[in-house]
């Protein structure tokens, strides 16, 4: 665990604790609710990598803005999306987050600075750069934090985005979250470099590597990415290395790794291990843990009705914003 005061730890710990205990529980009770069909499609599920999140949200500013992949559930939340709408996103209703039209992959609040949830891997990146690009012309101090797997290093969109943030001096953070697995591929089949803080480094932008499972970690090295970057400093790289317990996503069978690798990692579980150290420095009891775990499952509960009760959208209505062709000419559907 990253060495820190005490008078700090006790200040920050309980709150990064309780964020991550939040995501967990929701994401645990979204596994569930996909085994009962409440959930259908795709479900591609945080466990594991809870302290990237945690650590990194916690040193932006609400007017930042955040992107995130289709493993973004956990991002959502503690950006400040309420846990009603992203789980009424999730059964598809529409009192969810995007309507009840984007479901998992796709929770988005603009007013919060949440720009997706985005399911192609790599295609938000040039977004983050965009947004970059219009707070620097618009000289506002926002930063635009990307979170992306490592999978998404051997695309074009990433080698675009770097070389261009880099060029304009964009003001964003890219947060590589380095689960060894894109998808069902290890990262030593896929990269020659598996140095992933070297090879953005190539870009001419400050890079480093961080343990993307302690929760101080991060937030230590965010906050340094981050002074860079409000500084004028350009754009900034973390390879936040991580682990997903879980498959890549419900339909994953997970037969590419080796069960004994996962319970090695499963060994440095970001919640247990943050939640002993707290224990153990006298910043928490047991039983104020177990308070924070009630909490959150409190909340989820909370959620799950809130779901469960919202509403389909109406046939009718299938065709709002979608764009057709009239007399051979695109338009939009009128519909508002």
């Amino acid at each position: 665990m990253t060495a820190i005061t005490n008078e700090v730890l006790a200040e920050l710990g309980p709150g990064l604790l309780a964020d991550m205990i939040r995501v967990r529980e929701f994401e645990e009770r979204c596994a569930q609710l996909y085994g009962e069909t409440k959930i259908r499609g795709f479900l591609h599920l945080y466990i594991g990598e809870e302290a990237v999140a945690a650590g990194v949200l916690h040193c932006l500013e609400p007017d930042d803005a955040v992107l995130a992949t289709y493993r973004e559930h956990g991002h959502a939340l503690l950006r400040g999306l309420s846990a009603r709408s992203i789980m009424a996103e999730m059964f598809g209703r529409r009192e969810g987050c995007s309507g009840g039209r984007g479901g998992s992959m796709h929770l988005f609040d603009a007013s919060l600075g949440f720009f997706g949830g985005n399911a192609i891997v790599g295609g938000h990146l040039p977004v983050a750069v965009g947004l970059g690009l219009a707070a620097q012309m618009q000289k506002q101090d926002r930063v635009t934090a990307c979170f992306f797997g490592e999978g998404a290093m051997a695309e074009g969109e990433f080698h675009e985005a770097m070389n261009l943030a880099a060029l304009w001096n964009a003001p964003v953070l890219f947060c590589c979250e380095n689960n060894r697995y894109a998808m069902g591929t290890s990262l030593e089949t896929s990269e020659s470099e598996t140095n992933l803080a070297i090879k953005a480094a190539s870009y001419e932008m400050p890079a480093w590597t961080v343990d993307g499972m302690d929760v101080l970690a991060v937030r230590a090295a965010t906050e340094r990415a981050l002074t860079l970057i409000r500084a004028g400093g350009g754009p900034v790289f973390l390879e936040l290395q991580t682990y997903r317990f879980r498959a890549h996503s419900m339909f994953d069978p997970d037969k590419y790794r080796d069960p004994a690798e996962v319970e090695v990692w499963r060994t440095r579980d970001p919640i247990a291990t943050f939640g002993q150290a707290l224990i153990a420095d006298g910043i928490l009891t047991t039983e104020e843990i177990e308070s924070i775990q009630q909490a959150a499952v409190a909340e989820v509960d909370d959620a799950v009705a809130f779901a469960d009760a919202g509403t389909l959208e109406p046939i009718e209505e299938l065709a709002r914003h979608v764009y057709r062709r009239v007399d051979g000419v695109q338009a939009a559907e009128v519909q508002r």
